[in-house]
């Protein structure tokens, strides 16, 4: 059993399902493994002491379970038809064959460099893996402002932690809202406003053509603005990194490797999990690239044990994630209405604004709830959630509900607890899917009208 380098939290538990009946070589071309990139934004923003707590799992864990691990190796070549791979021993320069029954190939993925001049300057940074967030963070020590391409997850999240620690900071964004793959325009404008608060400023709807070195950087824009900056941060996505097996094993258009439900590529005796291949995303039942830590350590406990047989299918997911941002949590799972709307399902949306638990309580927080669903199925697709409390659990709750092709009329009336602490006689998850019935009865009555 071989393993290809660049793997991810998935490999700590992979390792206990191998290593009994195989002899298991996972191969890593770095000096450390299964880094949480998405803990970089806590680090930089001085909540976790420690770059090196975001490890998940260490060689000597994995070696306990019976791997024999190979740090600094890189695989540089995959020859599926006679099942060998050629690595490069990075310490020695050597360089030799293996062999392999089974592979599983969890290389990841790589961060998205775009087409802008001037990237090859020592100020412009990107940020995934362990040695770029040291290197972020200590250029940052130095530096006062701060610009960031790319408003994802990476890139709000770096906004919010540099607006924190006291910097200058800009977010030039491409098109015309942030977290674009994630929230809806109004959520966006909610999210941009807290940002602005926090003295960010927000350039939506600008394209970086080039970054120009002086003593301070000069990011310009396809639409002819200019910004100044001491250091700016690239994070306008990610891409597999699956050239080891193009032409191998097939292929998304993005280079993603496609998957069946038990984690096998087109060749039966080549797996893949994590950043390197594609999710079954249940709210539309597509195959697409969505690298999510989350699904990356599910996917690569799978393919441990799929190696053996089809032992346990793969669900899918609805890509359920979540932020915080200065001081409120932003949760979200399954699809936006636009992005239901663009894969031609005939879909809407309810907005459910209210206090999460009883005025007569000490206290209590705003809680706002985007809820899509499908108006022909009624089946729930996606919910985006926004509060001060801590609602990230309902959005697992209605990651459930997708998974399992639940309606309105099942997440209206299902069984919730009820205490004042917590919430309402009916829980605002009730609330919003019966705020959707009312409204589908509404334009039923009103059609009859």
């Amino acid at each position: 059993m071989v393993i290809t380098n660049k793997w991810y939290t998935k490999i700590k538990l992979m390792a206990k399902y191998l290593s009994t009946l195989f002899i298991v070589q996972p191969y890593e071309r770095e000096d450390n493994i299964a880094f949480l990139s998405c803990g970089i934004a806590l680090y930089l923003g001085r909540i976790v002491n420690h770059l090196e707590d975001m490890f998940y799992a260490d060689p000597t864990t994995l070696e306990g379970y019976g791997a024999k691990v190979n740090m600094k190796h890189n695989v540089l070549k995959i020859d599926s038809k006679n099942k060998k791979i050629v690595v490069q021993n990075l310490k020695t320069e050597e360089i030799f064959e293996d062999t392999y029954d089974k592979l599983i190939m969890t290389t990841g993925s790589e961060v998205g460099i775009p087409p802008i001049g001037g990237m090859d300057n020592k100020r412009v940074l990107l940020c995934k893996s362990y040695e770029q967030a040291k290197k972020i963070y200590e250029s940052a020590l130095n530096y006062p402002s701060i610009a960031i391409v790319g408003a994802g997850y990476v890139g709000v999240e770096l906004a919010e932690s540099y607006a924190n620690t006291v910097h200058d900071v800009t977010l030039i964004q491409s098109r015309d809202q942030i977290l674009n793959n994630y929230v809806d325009k109004p959520l966006s404008d909610t999210i941009i406003n807290k940002l602005k608060e926090h003295n960010v400023k927000v350039q939506l709807g600008e394209r970086v053509s080039e970054i120009v070195d002086g003593d301070q950087l000069t990011i310009k824009t396809k639409a002819g603005h200019a910004y100044k900056a001491d250091l700016v941060i690239v994070c306008t996505g990610f891409f597999a990194n699956t050239d080891l097996l193009r032409g191998q094993v097939q292929m998304n258009g993005y280079g993603a490797i496609i998957i069946n439900d038990y984690m096998q590529t087109s060749d039966p005796d080549i797996y893949a999990a994590g950043d390197s291949c594609v999710v079954k995303f249940n709210p539309t039942g597509e195959m697409k690239y969505i690298p999510l830590a989350s699904s990356a350590v599910r996917q690569g406990t799978l393919a441990g044990i799929n190696v053996f047989g089809d032992i346990r299918r793969y669900m899918g997911t609805q890509a359920t994630t979540a932020m915080e941002i200065f001081g409120y949590t932003l949760a979200e799972t399954g699809l936006t209405l636009k992005k239901a709307l663009a894969s031609g399902i005939n879909a809407d949306r309810v907005i459910y604004s209210d206090n999460y638990r009883p005025d007569y309580m000490p206290t209590t927080d705003l809680l706002t709830i985007y809820l899509v669903y499908d108006k022909d199925t009624r089946k729930v697709l996606g919910a985006q959630l926004f509060s001060k409390h801590e609602i990230a659990q309902s959005a697992n709750a209605i990651s459930i509900c997708i998974q399992n092709e639940n309606t309105i009329d099942d997440l209206a009336f299902v069984d919730m607890l009820f205490q004042p602490n917590y919430d309402n006689p009916f829980n605002y998850l009730n609330l919003v899917a019966q705020q959707a019935i009312a409204k589908e009865a509404k334009e039923k009555e009103t059609k009859k009208a």
